[in-house]
């Protein structure tokens, strides 16, 4: 698993955002910091913020990662790690859903790290598709907008992929969400079932499905793209089909309908008996799903799905979607053919179940 959370010491007297680089040729912005020295245990850096050192925790190396130094707390926070496609922002960790298989638990305190992010934003590499996640972003639409607007002004080619609930936009919105600085960027929302009965009590929240339709009218009007998300659960696995329909129907504008497999960690992981579907046995509803939507030209993905798992005309439907940071392999992964393409399982994934692989 790889670390993003490393030891640090600085005699800062505030948090601080760096870009470290090892060579001083490479220094081009007042928060790059340069790596001075290091052992095996840890690098020293130098940079606008003054001398600080940070763990090694078993990287390789930092060299162009984006931190966000804690000096209080003795932590450096690898915001953006250089060459990964995988860098998320947690911009917080409150959320007014209460999803049964939630993976990042909510939390009723807020911190505010939008400067933080701002700036981080603004050192990301080149061409850059920063994930945003929470809790729930949109509680602090007004500063996420800011993030995106400021982000677009100074670095047009960095785009966004934010996870929303959908339950936050109004018709106020549309002319903001119409402007040039929302086209470089995607919406990933949820919807878990083709009734409000089912989608409420999955998200733990009378009258979300209600809301989320009149969101999606707002995102269709202003021309967002959205990204459909549908974690599988035992609740709603028969009723896929019939999600697929209504969603040709209703929401034809979407960019693509992920289909999801269920993460063994949060709410998940004591639920795990009562939630996860193997979808090997009950791919038929899935496949029916799939078929369903592919007609009526709704792209479909299967995320967390491993490839050998899933049957051969549906293979190419499954990415390597699980970030690198926290994704794993079964042993007799090694010798697949497929195995970079593949998405493998999560870090904290039942082992009874990964040992169950047909290498391809």
């Amino acid at each position: 698993m790889i670390p993003l959370l490393l030891p640090a010491t600085s005699e800062a007297r505030r948090p601080f955002v760096c870009r470290v680089q090892d060579s001083a040729d490479n220094l081009s912005d007042a928060a790059d910091a340069l790596i001075v020295g290091s052992d095996v245990a840890e690098y020293m850096l130098s940079g606008r913020d003054g001398v600080f050192a940070v763990g090694r925790g078993g990287t390789q190396s930092l060299a162009g990662d984006v931190l966000l130094v804690d000096p209080e707390n003795g932590r450096a926070e690898r915001i953006f790690r250089h060459g990964s496609r995988h860098n998320t922002l947690l911009v917080t960790e409150r959320c007014d859903q209460l999803c049964v298989m939630c993976s990042q638990p909510p939390k009723k305190t807020h911190v505010d790290r939008f400067a933080y992010f701002e700036e981080a934003c603004l050192l990301s590499a080149k061409d850059s598709v920063i994930g945003i996640s929470g809790g729930e972003p949109t509680l602090y639409k007004e500063e996420l907008f800011r993030l995106i607007e400021r982000t677009a002004e100074v670095r047009p080619d960095v785009g966004f992929h934010i996870l929303s609930n959908g339950q936050h936009f109004t018709a106020d919105d549309i002319e903001r969400l119409r402007q040039p600085a929302y086209r470089n960027m995607i919406w990933g929302i949820p919807l878990y079932a083709p009734n409000a009965p089912l989608h409420d009590e999955i998200v733990g929240k009378a009258d979300a499905y209600a809301r989320l339709l009149e969101s999606f009218a707002v995102l269709m009007r202003a021309g967002a793209r959205v990204e459909l998300r549908t974690v599988l659960l035992s609740p709603n696995v028969a009723s896929l089909p019939m999600l697929a329909r209504f969603i040709t129907r209703h929401l034809g504008f979407i960019e693509c309908w992920s289909i999801m497999q269920l993460e063994n960690i949060g709410f998940a992981k004591n639920r795990w008996s009562n939630l996860y579907v193997d979808h090997r046995r009950h791919f038929g509803e899935i496949a029916a799903a799939i078929d369903t939507a592919q007609m009526r030209h709704v792209p479909v993905r299967l995320f967390n799905f491993p490839r050998c798992t899933v049957p051969a005309n549906y293979r190419d439907l499954a990415p390597a979607s699980i970030s690198d940071w926290k994704r794993k392999y079964a042993p007799a992964c090694e010798g697949c053919n497929e195995r970079e393409a593949c998405a493998g399982f999560f870090e904290w994934h039942p082992d009874a179940d990964i040992g169950r692989v047909t290498p391809l």
